[in-house]
């Protein structure tokens, strides 16, 4: 008996052992582009082997003309491949970000919310292509070596497991196993106009390179992201365990830290050090520049004066020892404030 076209196989060999490993339901995320069409194709098919109860939900942002009954036939196209829920979100997204990020805000929030209701986790149709826009949009604008390391396979945040099973595919596959099942995909202009930064990327520099390097560069950058993620997971582990040698294994998240002792870590080191005690403290969006005053007061003391952080937190060096005072916690006290469930964001 003949298999499937090679396209399929390779989408549901993608998928198979997520499946097979967790019997925890899966929400799929449909935009109803080739993308995640082949990845809720795929997830339909291996869920009745796998005995896994597989659902999706697409999000109506409301942005372009006729998304809701866009909306409402990839529901319906959903519906026919079996799976259950299905379920159409419509958001209002906002302004902050910039139109890319605030309906990429919307929409997680709207994939979390749902995925929370059902315990779920949320499968995602990043592609190894995806991975390497992600990779050079890290490189480009300096954001660190996380950034570089690109898309993770898996994810927990605030209780949503985020489920990336296509990293190794390629986007060219994932459309090749559309057509073969007949399956109507959508093309959201968005992703071809070139206002928009990961669309030029697409459409002119990864092509480009292909072109002057002689072929094989998305692959090649999704496997450098590999690497480096490899060495970073090693150097997290190592800086958690160098914080909680300095802290004296206290667990409170604002104990002082001997500015000698984090003076000798190396410097990759210290800085993780410094980030996940500030991190642990509640301190948000901890950005470079705030990292290198927080270092400055190990590495270059002349006896300056507070650090200003992020959410009124600070960092001060007193008697040989670093000293940080929490964020200020702004609003109602918690148990004052209206019981509402809060929306999670990956």
């Amino acid at each position: 008996m003949a298999g499937p076209p090679r396209a399929v196989a390779v989408l549901r060999t993608a998928v198979r052992p997520g499946l097979r490993g967790s019997g925890q339901p899966v929400l799929a995320a449909v935009s109803g582009g080739a993308d995640s069409v082949a990845l809720a194709a795929a997830l339909a098919f291996e869920a009745r082997s796998a005995g896994v109860r597989v659902g999706a939900v697409t999000v109506d942002h409301g942005l372009q003309p006729g998304s809701a009954e866009r909306a409402d036939r990839t529901a319906e196209l959903l519906r026919g491949l079996g799976l259950d829920p299905v379920l159409v979100r419509r958001v209002a997204v906002g302004a902050d970000g910039g139109p890319e990020g605030a309906a990429r805000s919307a929409r997680y929030a709207a994939l979390a919310a749902a995925a929370t209701d059902l315990g779920a986790r949320v499968a995602l149709g990043h592609t190894l292509d995806d991975q390497a826009e992600t990779v050079l949009l890290g490189l480009g604008r300096g954001s660190g070596p996380r950034s570089v390391a690109g898309m993770v396979p898996e994810r927990t945040t605030d209780g949503v497991l985020w489920w990336r099973p296509l990293l190794g595919v390629r986007r060219a596959t994932a459309r090749r196993a559309c057509a073969d099942q007949g399956l109507p995909v959508w093309d959201d202009p968005w992703n071809a106009d070139p206002a928009y930064t990961r669309a030029r990327l697409r459409g002119e520099v990864l092509p480009l390179m292909e072109e002057v390097l002689g072929g094989g560069v998305a692959p090649a950058l999704a496997r450098t992201a590999d690497l480096l993620r490899e060495d970073l997971d090693a150097l997290d582990e190592l800086a958690a365990s160098e914080l909680s040698r300095l802290a004296g294994g206290q667990q409170l998240p604002t104990h002082p830290l001997p500015a000698r002792e984090l003076g000798a870590l190396p410097a990759a080191l210290r800085r993780r050090v410094l980030r996940g005690w500030l991190r642990g403290a509640g301190v948000p969006d901890v950005q470079a520049v705030h990292l290198r005053a927080v270092e400055a007061l190990v590495t270059h003391w002349r006896g300056q004066g507070r650090v200003d952080l992020p959410g009124g937190a600070g960092a001060l060096r007193t008697s040989g020892t670093l000293v940080l005072s929490p964020p200020v916690v702004r609003g109602p006290r918690p148990e004052d404030a209206p019981h509402t469930r809060e929306e999670s964001r990956p």
